[in-house]
This record gives structure tokens, sequence and C-alpha cells, in this order.
């Protein structure tokens, strides 16, 4: 009998320190599965929208609906990417000097996608093409 109550005071020694890891590695478990689903529900909501204008010229996305905009500037490659857009109809809008020169309007951001659009001119040129019949 003897032999029996060694092994009952060893069990629950045991079973705390189990416990306090099974605890743990719940809760990073946790963490991690809340961390990896924020950034799923992110990603499920934005596309955007890219393509080539002048070298350094500004193009602006702006929501029709919601109003949100955002801008960014062709590389010097006239490269352009505006990412991250909710998912919504827009007007994108190349900028020369402050002005707005061109629009595309009806621009559909769709879930995870991108769109093309191009604004096919020389820099400066861009607004004496647009007003050219």
């Amino acid at each position: 009998m003897n032999n029996n109550s060694s092994l009952s005071s060893n069990r629950p020694r045991h079973r705390r320190g189990f416990s306090l890891r099974s605890l743990a590695m719940a809760a990073v478990i946790g963490l991690c599965g809340a961390a990896g689903s924020a950034s799923v529900y992110a990603q499920a909501t934005a596309g955007n929208v890219f393509g080539k204008a002048p070298a350094g010229d500004t193009i602006t996305a702006q929501s029709t609906t919601s109003g949100v905009q955002r801008q960014v500037q062709a590389d010097a490659k006239g490269r352009y990417s505006i990412s991250q857009l909710p998912v919504g109809v827009y007007t994108v809008t190349l900028e020369e000097d402050g002005r707005p020169v061109v629009k595309h309007v009806n621009v559909p951001v769709v879930v995870g996608r991108g769109i093309k659009v191009d604004f096919d001119c020389a820099q400066g040129q861009c607004a004496e093409l647009a007003s050219k019949p």
C-alpha cells in the first residue's frame, strides 16, 4: 500500500504541469489563429488598379460610392500600382502638375484581383491627347 500512496502523490504534480503547458500552447495557437484570420479577412475585401502612365505623374483612384481616395506616382519606368482598394467602382485620374488631365470612369475593383488602367501618352502631352475628338 505504501507503493500506491507514492504514485498518487506524484500524479497531481504531473497533471498540474501538463495542464499549464496545455494552457500555454492553447493560448499560442489561439493567438496565431486570430492573427491569421485577420490577414485573410483583409485580403478578401480588396483589389488593386495598376498600369502605365508618364513617369512621375500622379494617378488617383477615387471610389464613386464611398469617396475613398488613394494616390501614387508612376515610377521611372512609367508603372504604377494602387493596392488594397476596397471593392467598388472607381474613377482613375491622371494628374500633371496637380491638374487632372485624363480620367477613366466606372473602373470596377473586384475582390483579390487587379484591373489594368493605362494612360497611353507621353509626359506633358496627355492633356492635348485627351482634348482631341
